[in-house]
């Protein structure tokens, strides 16, 4: 598939990679503990030169509609490819980005922070992750960029699962947004 190709836009493109490239099939245990027969290893494709560009497209899209964002990221390591994607697609739209990282702890070093990146003081930004399935990651770097005094606007996430994610984020008061969901993927039942 050509990236350039002008016949497929940017989400189809983006949901033909991940059915090809970061969709496993077998027994997985999946973070929550809970057991799945597939894995969406979003990886594979985020940090993929043909891919994270399309990741960038997609998502930015996705939030265009949210006033008054200034920045997007989460809890590393899942957040950090597809917020630095967001931050370079962005500058293409006239609305830059900026992106952060949330560590799960606080560094016990140097100034100890737990968010890197530009300050997010008095800022609204989208908590973003890769894929989705109780929805703990996302609430986990909410409660720290919030602690950060920022506003969180939305959570965005490239891949739901649909195993509970949105129900979490939403009924913590978030609104939820996803680029793709597993019927995209031809995974849904």
């Amino acid at each position: 598939m050509n990236r350039l190709d002008p016949v497929k836009d940017a989400r189809s493109a983006l949901i033909e990679y991940i059915s090809k490239e970061a969709v496993f099939h077998g027994d997985f245990v999946l973070t929550s503990g809970a057991k799945a027969s597939f894995y969406v290893d979003l990886r594979r494709v985020s940090l993929d030169h043909r891919v994270a560009p399309l990741i960038g497209e997609v998502m930015t899209e996705l939030i265009a509609h949210l006033p008054g964002v200034s920045a997007v990221g989460g809890m590393t390591m899942g957040a950090d490819p597809i917020a630095t994607s967001m931050l370079h697609s962005s500058i293409a739209t006239g609305r830059p980005l900026d992106a952060f990282v949330v560590r799960k702890q606080p560094k016990d070093h140097g100034r100890g922070k737990q968010i890197e990146g530009p300050e997010l003081k008095g800022k609204r930004v989208v908590v973003v992750e890769d894929t989705s399935t109780t929805g703990g990651s996302p609430l986990a770097a909410i409660a720290a960029v919030e602690k950060a005094g920022a506003k969180v606007a939305a959570v965005a996430v490239v891949v739901d699962r649909n195993t509970g994610a949105r129900q979490a984020i939403e009924s913590a008061g978030y609104q939820y947004l996803a680029a793709i969901d597993l019927n995209d993927l031809g995974l849904g039942s």
